[in-house]
């Protein structure tokens, strides 16, 4: 099966959302191409003595609406188009969730499970010095992605401070809450997916409380959504997978166990009392909610027609391809889509970074309630977009976040 362009995808996402707002094709091609990129060579010296050189990116997707925003992956498989779409989609989620922000996405081409702690944070302080001249608060603002976390943000953060000879905590999100990171980060991402689910849900007449859930992909995301809808409304997850395999139990599984069956054994393959089952074959189980919580491409032209989920919330970025849309809506599948699904992690980012800038921070549950009015506006905003013009909900939220970024550069004069 051949390999999918994921920015090639994002374009034509974006052509299909161009037709129905019946675009200018100078502002579609505007649209379509990232604003500006940088790549960087970054030689560091390993723990051996020796000299690597590793590739990193940069993409500014497009900056009408604020600074830039976007994560940064450390990533053994990582190309430039990958970076751009990642970029691409951040800017549609931004203006989807109304934040004054543009998009971005970075990365490093490496493998950080073979790297120690002392490599990793000389690779992170090398990538900010390389491109620290197009980022900053009133710039571009890195966050955490695929294979970073809180420690590396730290280092960031920390280069950063050293290169402006001022404390910076407000040019990197992601961080550690000891050094100005937000309450409620570690979770958003499933949490914001969570309150999409629950507007789903009454909309698709699911009681959460007897609901059956996949959960395809056993990280971060996959993780605290599996734990969220079981804690927060008792809803069944029968299945779950990571690289590795997964597992499926009729009878229900508790993800709190299943997530310290997998520190322990590095996969939820074996867990006791389990059956197994493919990722693949996970995707096409007759349950209420799916969610799609690892890699792109995994529901395509080639399986959509086996997917028997009743919403499918997108929790990775990318997992449905355009053919496979088209499938879905057919069928009557609510599908929530990425960049409305997943963008809790963007969302609570933002709000890290309004804290930075006034020194003072919320509690917790300030964090959830601000999150939960954001996620829960936009999904119905997407909704009455999709019955408004009849269209499925991928390409409603690109009408709703493509209205806004064009308002925005018509307003500044761009076209």
């Amino acid at each position: 099966m051949p390999v999918m362009n994921p920015f090639q995808i994002a374009q034509r996402q974006l052509d299909q959302c161009a037709k129905i707002l019946n675009l200018d094709t100078g502002v579609q091609g505007m649209l379509r191409v990232p604003l500006r990129e940088v790549h960087v060579s970054l030689p560091v010296r390993m723990d051996d003595g020796s000299l690597s050189i590793y590739q990193g990116f940069r993409v500014q997707y497009n900056d009408a609406k604020g600074p830039t925003t976007g994560g940064i992956r450390f990533h053994p498989d990582l190309n430039i188009d990958t970076i751009r779409a990642l970029a691409a989609w951040m800017t549609w989620k931004c203006a989807l969730l109304d934040l004054p922000l543009g998009g971005s996405m970075g990365g490093v081409v490496c493998n950080p499970k073979e790297m120690s702690m002392g490599e990793l944070e000389r690779l992170s302080r090398t990538y900010i010095d390389e491109v620290a001249h197009i980022i900053g608060p009133e710039k571009d603002i890195p966050a955490p992605d695929v294979y970073t976390n809180p420690q590396i943000m730290a280092w960031m953060m920390d280069e950063c401070s050293k290169l402006m000879r001022k404390p910076q905590f407000e040019c990197i999100a992601g961080k550690p809450i000891a050094l100005g990171g937000s309450a409620g980060r570690g979770d958003a991402t499933a949490r914001g997916g969570i309150y999409t689910v629950r507007e789903a849900a009454l909309e698709s007449d699911i009681d959460l409380r007897v609901a059956t859930v996949a959960v395809q992909g056993f990280g971060n995301a996959g993780y605290h959504a599996a734990r969220l809808i079981h804690a927060l409304f008792g809803s069944r997850i029968v299945a779950i997978s990571d690289s590795r395999g997964g597992i499926h139990r009729r009878e229900g599984l508790n993800p709190e166990e299943v997530g310290q069956f997998k520190a322990r054994n590095g996969s939820v393959v074996g867990f006791p009392d389990t059956e197994p089952i493919t990722n693949e074959a996970l995707l096409e189980l007759d349950v209420d909610i799916l969610f799609p919580a690892a890699l792109e491409n995994v529901i395509s032209e080639r399986n959509a027609q086996s997917v028997r989920a009743k919403i499918v919330a997108e929790l990775a970025n990318g997992p449905t391809t355009p053919e496979a849309d088209e499938v879905i809506y057919k069928n009557g599948i609510h599908l929530i889509p990425d960049f409305l699904c997943n963008a809790g992690s963007v969302t609570v980012s933002y709000f890290e970074i309004v804290q930075n800038f006034y020194m003072y921070y919320w509690e917790e549950e300030d964090v959830y309630d601000r999150l939960d009015k954001k996620m829960t506006t936009a999904y119905h905003s997407v909704l009455n977009t999709s019955r408004r013009y009849n269209i499925n909900m991928r390409q409603a939220a690109y009408v709703l976040a493509v209205e806004r970024v064009v308002d925005a550069m018509r307003l500044r004069g761009w076209i």
